[in-house]
This record gives structure tokens, sequence and C-alpha cells, in this order.
């Protein structure tokens, strides 16, 4: 069977499954099988491929038709041009967040100190952290997750990025897990933001395969929000700022959660679909 009949049949099944964007993934898990990049695959549709190959793709396929996400079966993702190692253990980073990392990593860049100290705050793959140490190199970067296997992945990426000795992890529940007395320039998060209720009627890649440490954000899917708002503030030095990643239609909540506490809201930032996505505040 040549390259270009397996993207054919592979195709129709996934679309058959109700896989979004069926042909791109069946290229993306058969470059994956073949180990060379996408677009060389259309200077190879006449060539035969072997039984193993066959095989290895048959296997990916069915379970990307069950809906298993694309980036574990490869087992990694694009994050600010980075590949990032993902698994069950932590939330596949989305684009949304790629757009928080960059404004952390910039205002980093603006502060005039030698080493400005930064926080992840959820960490999961450590995506977020790895951005700000790669393109805000003087930065101390600290990541903190509840979840021991995720800080697992987090650090093997940042090993992967020459960053193991840059990036501080710690694990624990919240803020009080942190070393005493130290204080940050920058709080970023990107906490778990979908309400109880509704990650039933997620997407079975996200609602299946991600976990729900990295998703459930409570009643309304604002626990996190209250925490950070109560919280971190205790952390910031003096002109310090929060800056945090939340979820469709949560702004109005989220400016009164703020409002209620010595915060000041500088700005609520869209997304590259133009949803409000990004909160920046900082303390009164």
């Amino acid at each position: 069977m040549t390259v270009l009949e397996v993207i054919q049949r592979s195709t129709d099944f996934l679309t058959r499954k109700g896989v979004e964007s069926a042909r791109l993934h069946t290229e993306l898990l058969l470059a994956h099988v073949l180990q060379m990049p996408r677009m060389k695959l259309y200077l190879n549709f006449d060539r035969t491929m072997t039984e193993p190959e066959l095989q290895h793709l048959r296997d990916l396929i069915k379970r990307r038709g069950e809906r298993e996400p694309l980036q574990h079966l490869t087992g990694s993702t694009s994050f600010c041009g980075l590949e990032i190692a993902v698994n069950r253990d932590v939330l596949i980073p989305r684009p949304e967040t790629e757009l928080l990392a960059e404004r952390a990593w910039k205002y980093l860049g603006s502060l005039g100190e030698s080493s400005p100290a930064a926080l992840d705050f959820g960490t999961g793959s450590g995506c977020v952290a790895i951005a700000i140490a790669t393109h805000a190199p003087h930065a101390v970067v600290h990541a903190l997750d509840i979840s021991e296997a995720a800080l697992a992945v987090a650090r093997g990426n940042a090993a992967r990025h020459g960053l193991g000795d840059r990036i501080r992890f710690a694990c624990g529940n919240g803020l009080v897990a942190l070393p005493a007395g130290f204080l940050f320039d920058l709080v970023v998060a990107n906490p778990p933001y979908i309400s109880t209720e509704e990650i039933a009627i997620l997407q079975p890649e996200v609602r299946d395969y991600d976990p729900r440490l990295a998703l459930d954000g409570g009643v309304d899917g604002l626990d996190f929000y209250r925490r950070l708002a109560a919280g971190a503030g205790a952390w910031l030095k003096p002109g310090g700022k929060l800056m945090a990643e939340f979820g469709d239609g949560q702004e109005i909540a989220l400016r009164e959660i703020f409002a209620a506490t010595p915060w000041w809201i500088e700005a609520i930032e869209p997304d590259n679909t133009g949803r409000a996505r990004i909160l920046i505040t900082h303390l009164t």
C-alpha cells in the first residue's frame, strides 16, 4: 500500500469517527511513523509502506479514532516553538496559553532588575515556565504543582531544553508549598477553570484524557482565582504583577472577585479569536 493510499483510507476512517481535521491528523501520525517532516510526505506519495510501518500506523489511527489526543500519540506538542512532552498526567498546552507566556517574558524583560523572579502557579507540563526561562534568560523561575506526576513531566521537559538548573520545582497544594519569605516580581497562572458540571460535556479528547486536576475549577470554575486573589499578593514584591488565563465568559465574575480585594486590574486582554482571555493585575 502506498503512502497516498494510506492517507486516503486513514482520513476516511477518522472522518467517520468524528475526528476534526482528519486529513491533517492522518498526515501528522504518518510523518511520526515514518520519521520525516509532514511536508515530505507529498514527495513520497508513491512510496510503498512496509508491514511494520503499516501496523504501527494502524494502531495509532485506531487510537485516534477512539479520540485519544494526537499529542499523546506522538508524545509531544509545540509550545512557543518549543517541543514539550505530554502524557495523561498533564494538560495539553493550548494556543491561547502561548499569549500568557509571551506577556510574562516580555514583562520580565522590561524590568531593570538583574534577576527578576517569576512563579508559574500550576505548571503542569512546565510549558509556561520553560518558555519564560527560554525567552527571559536573566529571570529566576519557580514552578509549582500539586501533582508529583505532572512535575516529573515538567522536570523532563526542562532538562530537554537545558533548563533543569534554572527552574526550581515545588510540589504542594497552593502557595503555602513555596519557600517561606520568597517574593516574586510576577506570578503567572493557568489554573483549572472549567466548572465541575461542564467537564462531562467536553470533547472526549479533553474529558477522557486530560487530568481532572488540571480541569476542575469547582462549581463555577473560579475556585483558583479566589485563592489567587486572596493569597498571591503576599508573595509579590512591591509593584509585582499577577497574570492569569481564564475561560470563556468568566471576565465579569473575575472583575468582581478582584474588585473585592486589594488588586487593581490593569487589563483584560483577548486571545487570537478576540475572546477575553488574560487577566493582568497588581496590588493597589
